[in-house]
């Protein structure tokens, strides 16, 4: 007997409860994981709040700064399929685990840059050993959530990434005043101080993770098999076992459309992470106190984290994709161009949480949408093909936008170019075309 997620079905003469049961397994799998990709994505964009310390201390320019913090994507994405493909055969557990252990010993080293050599060396590296977190985590979601119940997780995961600018904001306000001790400068502690907790906390994934539900003590045995049941029915729903092999993927134009959608919103994230403490110090004039500043950035995450739960459930609510990821790169693509013409902190920050609420709120939409049309090693395929294609986005935006600064003195050019992909973007998502029931 086929049951839904909002019913009882008995199985091996016990009923399994659809709703409490995905409810034990987000408050099982999400907060940790949403530590995760916190700690780990804090590593990731420490170098925005940095920026200030390391352009005036080491002498670089913005050009330089923008390359540094966009070459970590080319390290990401030439490293990214290897890893998620290497992650299937390793397993989850132990790959996620390497992938953290790695990324934050190479996070910790950044403290000892002292060229812009040097400086791209170090941010590409540490690219390449977060090559795999996010399609991991990501393609995880998926061994436990079947799609009418993905958006919700995968937006309640996402937020980290936000909320992450609002933890790292203070805390690398903080580690910045330890400038000076023990012969460091501030943002050398910086560095240090964010990687070491990866570390351990990769070490703590090899005994809190699981491979899969076949593997979790914590759920009983009827529960394991109607959560099986219920992950097979949604595959067979949606025709994604169609899609087999890794070359299904990357003959689908819908996985292309959703590649191009996914670079904007990328290239527009690392704008917003890598570059706003900058934006506003530039508008502020005289306004360059570090503290200050990451107090002010906090405000576009925390709105970002509360939409992107909101946006997520909505999704999930109506079953439609298409429509929310569009709406939410128009915000976006509306904050950028607001933020094109501010003169004012104030004003910035109301323009820059447009954009910040616009581009985290796909994530909901776009990877269910996305989920929803591949399964088995094409997903390994799709998802990873897509977060390569992101990372060269995400490379491709601080580079331009300090290229851009330093040739016009201003932000202006790069945060309307912003505007008008969002823009194009939010267009290409309505002609996606998204499966329905069969």
């Amino acid at each position: 007997m086929t049951g839904t997620a909002a019913s009882g079905v008995a199985i091996t003469g016990q009923a399994v409860d659809g709703r409490a049961l995905y409810r034990r397994i987000t408050w099982r799998l999400i907060p940790f994981l949403f530590l995760l990709y916190i700690v780990a994505y804090v590593d990731r964009v420490n170098v925005g709040f940095a920026a200030m310390d390391m352009k005036r201390q080491l002498n670089f320019s913005d050009t330089v700064y923008g390359t540094g913090a966009g070459i970590f994507f080319l390290g990401y994405s030439l490293f990214d399929l290897p890893s998620n493909l290497l992650m299937r055969r390793v397993g989850t557990r132990v790959w996620i685990a390497r992938i953290m252990i790695t990324w934050g010993l190479v996070a910790a080293l950044m403290v000892f840059v002292s060229s812009p050599r040097s400086f791209y060396t170090m941010r590409f590296l540490l690219g390449v050993a977060e090559a795999g977190f996010v399609p991991g985590m990501l393609l995880y979601l998926t061994y436990w959530f079947p799609s009418h119940e993905r958006a919700r997780a995968v937006a309640k995961f996402m937020t980290a990434t936000s909320l992450a600018g609002v933890v790292g904001g203070p805390l690398s306000s903080a580690l910045l005043k330890l400038d000076g001790v023990a012969g460091l400068e501030g943002w050398q502690w910086l560095f240090v101080a964010e990687g070491i907790p990866t570390v351990l906390l990769g070490v703590l994934v090899l005994f809190v993770l699981k491979d899969g539900p076949e593997n979790a003590s914590w759920l009983r045995p009827e529960e394991r098999q109607w959560l099986a049941s219920e992950l097979e029915r949604d595959r067979s729903m949606y025709g994604a076992t169609e899609h087999h092999t890794l070359g299904d993927a990357f003959r689908m134009p819908a996985v292309w459309m959703l590649a191009a959608v996914y670079v904007a919103i990328q290239i527009g994230v690392y704008i917003v992470n890598l570059w706003m403490p900058l934006i506003l110090s530039n508008i502020g004039g005289g306004a360059h106190d570090v503290g200050l500043i990451a107090r002010f950035s906090t405000v576009p995450y925390l709105l970002a984290a509360l939409f992107t739960v909101i946006v997520g459930w909505s999704s999930d609510r109506l079953n439609e994709r298409r429509g929310h990821l569009a709406g939410c790169m128009a915000l976006a693509a509306a904050g950028f161009a607001w933020a094109a013409v501010a003169h004012s902190i104030p004003v910035a920050l109301c323009a820059m949480s447009l954009a910040a609420i616009g581009l985290w709120s796909t994530m909901g939409p776009f990877w269910a949408l996305m989920t929803r049309t591949v399964a088995g090693t094409a997903a390994a395929g799709g998802v990873a093909m897509i977060t390569t294609l992101g990372g060269l986005g995400g490379f491709i935006g601080p580079y331009v936008t300090g290229r851009l600064k330093d040739a016009t003195h201003s932000f202006s050019g790069g945060l309307y170019a912003m505007g008008a992909l969002a823009l194009g973007a939010a267009l290409l998502s309505l002609a996606v075309r998204q499966r329905k029931l069969v």
